[in-house]
């Protein structure tokens, strides 16, 4: 490739471009107008640069359709992340770099009460939880932020993100009932006390608009009272407000994203928003019933090991589009186009100052279409794949006296580098792109990459371009009317998704070749450029005159001014180098159930006796409730046991339940296993499945039960309570509530008996105290979690050892069975690896009672569960969590096993998901562990 030493370019400064529309309800004061604005088109002009916390004061108002800050329309591209979905700090810098580099201006962040609040009065914003941290990352990361602390946030998450405790205390959430409105309005005083310091229009922090539950007019009402008390005074956005937020559902893949997000650009649906554009881990006993598995949002544009997906081409392509491109803000819904074949739909877009035109094709159909279209005063023909969807624009300016007269490809940006005027173009690989340029004089076009041709007819430029798969295309045009150079780029997706345009303070520049860009920064004659490769990269940079020298990741790069009026890398930037995981051996064993034995000590278990419950299922009349909400065991597994006086001659016992999804129960009686059950069916369509367990009592059972009686009739009994009757013990995997049922009853709700009429006296026990740092979804009540078997430093000494190769199998027994063991990883600096682990299952347990939780450091990561379709085999390990260099990680496995099902938890082995050279310096994250046995 050609090389020369840099020139110096004259610098032009180029200003941020313009937007859209955002929906929200302002609030009164300074800072905001009312709900209806002042009708009418926003002011014309560039928009706003890059948000920080820059310390000034910024007016964030509505005027029409527009949200305006400091007087200039911005257009908000937002991506939605749950920072409770990586309960890893540092990876937070990790995603809101991805998503800025990936066109994103805002973050929209929703907020789990339940994750702060283990009881009431009780709230916690530090470690995974500090909300101070996230939103000052999201400032350094240049992205306004749209906060949403709910109460309920919904998001697939247990109750819809209300507290466990909610669900004995009076009142109905969402309601205006006092009960309610007073723990709600200690929740949002906690949240806005955060907020506060990161507002956008004090110039502390991004925090652009705010969106919470506003129950009816009089909870709208109080809300901006609360919000004027606590400082907050950004508009505030909720579901009464007129221009309602749309969401759309999951989507699948590229195409499906193309049509989704045209659709929403043609129809002047605003802001633009991305659900999800991470999806993260539903970490411990986070997830609700609609979205059981650890993985949350696998299609989301970057997935929960931090990775690119299909979907991401067309968003980054959209993003940068609505960022680079001014023509777009002021389009609005023109005359009808029709295509000739009607199985394309068109939506005609205009821009009455510019004279730009935009045009979303969509076909719906099953097979690629080929029609004509009328654009740019020609008929063009243009394929639309099967249900795929286009977007082409003609009129266009491309900088100084060139415009677009029509193209087949999608204009990506429009920007200004010094004197050189740069525009990108991107397609489908093996498409021909054909572009259309308006030009007053004949141009002087210089092939830059040999795909490209050209010809010059009647004033416009016709230049074509074969697409191919991961390549680019550069065309050089100059002309004898203006000093000015015009770079036309052209790329199919994959190459699309290494084009980065960043806005520096002393200007614009646009960096091709590396996986990510992360940051750049001017020094004086150096451009320090900070990113990720995977494979061995070229590395093209255009930056504003002056600019002589380019470091990548702290080293020196030897370059040069290439034909391209670039800085080329005379070498190919390192890609990562490869990374061998170690395999797990080591393991030790030991199976729990001690809670099944008779003689089991339960005399600090809590006593089950509660007649009356705020829960909306039913109690039997004349029975105790059994909920474990009601007794303060809200997450994870819960064990009961009954004392059975007077059961001589039971025949069978009958257990009714209520779970969230993949729920089980096991049973025993005096020791001996009864049986396991899973819930049939669909459950209720609100998240609750209830089933009724009755198993008939084996002969040797009742035999038993009636040689004790005797005993106790003879004499032989010494008396006390462990010693006047059967115990029947029960396990249940009770899995969380509805997001919209939060008060359904979970665990137990009745039990019956055949045979004979025992007098029950239940007692409960779950989850022991919240773990201080992991907060109160991590753990439940098996008796390895209450005594921190799942925990690092735990003395696992005297547990049996076992083989690799035996743990596909074990035991075929009802109950919990654990595994633990410890291994090492030596990533080398400067390396980030996502890792996983991959639980392979066993073909021979069918869909029989099979559960694997999983615990790394001690943290929850979720559970395998064996026979469910779709079930997730790979858990993602969140670096920070998982120590990568040269530290010991402690990996615990609880295995819960009935219908015969066997003991291991399968084939494990650690999975290499993906590497990058780059990162973030990650700290790791707290993980105390336990002394002792």
């Amino acid at each position: 490739m050609e090389l020369s030493r840099p020139s110096r370019l004259g610098r032009r400064a180029f200003s941020a471009l313009a937007g859209t529309t955002v929906l929200g309800l302002a609030l009164g004061g300074s800072t905001a107008l009312p709900a209806s604005g002042s009708a009418g088109p926003a002011p014309s002009g560039p928009p706003p640069g890059p948000p920080g916390a820059d310390g000034a004061r910024h007016r964030v108002t509505l005027k029409g359709d527009s949200l305006l800050v400091d007087g200039r329309r911005l257009a908000l591209w937002s991506g939605e992340l749950h920072p409770f979905r990586l309960p890893s700090p540092s990876l937070w810098r990790d995603v809101l770099q991805k998503m800025r580099a990936y066109g994103h201006n805002a973050v929209d962040v929703r907020l789990a009460w339940n994750q702060h609040s283990p009881a009431p009065g009780a709230y916690d914003f530090t470690g995974v939880r500090d909300l101070d941290l996230f939103l000052r990352t999201a400032a350094e990361c240049g992205l306004y932020v749209v906060l949403h602390p709910g109460p309920h946030i919904g998001a697939d998450v247990d109750a819809g993100g209300l507290p466990g405790w909610l669900t004995t205390v009076g009142g109905r959430a969402g309601s205006t009932g006092p009960a309610y409105l007073r723990h709600a309005d200690e929740w949002l005083g906690r949240v806005d006390a955060v907020a506060a310091r990161h507002l956008f229009t004090r110039g502390t922090g991004t925090v652009l608009l705010y969106r919470a539950d506003a129950p009816g007019r009089a909870g709208l009402d109080l809300l901006r009272t609360r919000m004027r008390a606590d400082g907050i005074d950004v508009p505030l956005l909720h579901g009464g407000t007129p221009l309602a937020r749309e969401d759309q559902g999951p989507v699948r893949d590229a195409a499906e994203a193309r049509r989704v997000h045209f659709d929403r650009l043609a129809r002047g649906v605003a802001p633009h928003r991305v659900r999800m554009a991470f999806g993260g881990t539903s970490w411990g006993w986070l997830p609700a019933p609609s979205a059981p598995s650890p993985t949350y949002a696998p299609n989301a544009a970057i997935d929960e090991a931090r990775r690119p997906t299909d979907q991401l081409a067309p968003l980054h392509q959209l993003g940068q589009l609505l960022r680079h491109v001014p023509d777009f803000t002021g389009m609005t819904e023109a005359e009808a186009v029709r295509a000739t074949d009607a199985r394309v739909r068109v939506r005609h877009l205009a821009d009455p100052d510019t004279g730009a035109h935009a045009y979303v094709l969509r076909n719906d159909s099953a097979a690629d279409v080929t029609s004509t279209l009328p654009m740019g005063g020609a008929d063009v023909e243009v394929t639309v794949p099967a249900r795929d969807a286009k977007l082409f624009a003609t009129g266009l300016r491309l900088g100084s006296g060139r415009k677009l007269a029509y193209a087949t490809v999608q204009p990506m940006l429009a920007m200004s580098v010094g004197r050189l005027d740069i525009a990108a173009f991107v397609g489908r690989a093996g498409e021909m792109a054909h572009l259309v340029l308006d030009c007053p004089d004949e141009p002087w076009p210089t092939r830059l990459d040999e795909e490209a041709a050209w010809a010059f007819d009647r004033g416009r430029l016709h230049v074509t371009v074969p697409l191919r798969e991961d390549r680019l295309t550069r065309v050089r045009v100059r002309s004898g009317d203006t000093d000015r150079t015009l770079l036309l780029i052209v790329a199919d997706d994959a190459a699309s998704l290494r084009l980065w345009p960043y806005e520096t303070p002393s200007g614009r520049v646009l960096v091709r070749g590396p996986e990510l860009l992360r940051e750049a920064a001017l020094d004086g004659a150096t451009i320090r450029l900070t990113g990720d490769t995977v494979a061995e990269r070229e590395l093209e940079v255009w930056a504003p005159p002056g600019i002589t020298d380019v470091t990548w990741n702290g080293e020196a790069v030897q370059s040069g001014l290439g034909r391209a009026l670039s800085l080329m890398a005379v070498w190919p930037l390192p890609g990562v180098p490869g990374l061998v995981l170690p395999a797990l051996d080591g393991w030790r064993r030991r199976a729990e159930n001690f809670e099944s034995r008779p003689d089991y000590g339960d005399e600090g278990w809590t006593v089950a006796d509660r007649r009356t419950t705020h829960s909306t299922t039913p109690v039997p009349d004349g029975r105790p409730v059994l909920f474990a909400d009601d007794y303060g065991f809200h997450y994870g597994d819960v064990w009961y046991r009954a004392r059975l006086t007077g059961a001589t001659g039971l025949e069978r016992v009958s257990l009714s339940y209520s779970t969230g999804a993949d729920g089980l129960l096991m049973a025993w009686l005096d020791g001996v296993p009864l049986g396991s059950h899973q819930p049939d069916g669909a459950g209720d369509g609100k998240g609750t499945w209830t089933g009724t367990a009755a198993f008939g009592l084996p002969e040797d059972l009742r035999a038993a039960l009636r040689r004790a009686a005797g005993s106790r009739a003879g004499g032989g009994s010494k008396g006390g309570e462990g010693d006047d009757g059967p115990v029947l013990s029960v396990l249940v995997r009770r899995t969380q509530h509805g997001q919209d049922a939060y008060r359904e009853a979970r665990g137990l709700t009745s039990a019956a008996f055949e045979g004979a009429s025992p007098e029950v006296r239940w007692r409960i026990m779950g989850a022991a105290a919240p773990d201080p740092v992991r907060g109160p979804l991590n753990n439940g009540g098996l008796y390895g979690e209450r005594h921190g078997w799942h925990l690092p430093g735990y003395d696992d000494g005297g547990w049996e050892r076992v083989s690799p190769a035996a743990l596909p199998g074990g035991d075929r027994r009802q109950g919990v069975t654990w595994y633990r063991t410890t291994f090492r990883l030596d990533v080398p600096p400067g390396i980030d690896a996502s890792v996983g682990l991959r639980l392979d299952g066993d073909p021979d347990r069918g869909a029989g009672a099979h559960r694997v939780q999983v615990f790394l450091n001690g943290w929850n990561l979720g559970a395998y569960v064996g026979g469910r379709t779709g079930a997730p085999h790979t858990f993602v390990l969140p670096n920070g969590i998982l120590r990568t260099r040269a530290a010991a990680n402690t990996l615990a496995l609880a295995v819960l096993s009935g219908d015969g099902a066997p003991s291991g938890p399968g084939a494990v082995r650690l999975e290499l998901l993906g590497g990058a050279a780059g990162g973030v310096p990650v700290k790791p994250v707290p993980s105390p562990g336990r002394r002792g046995g």
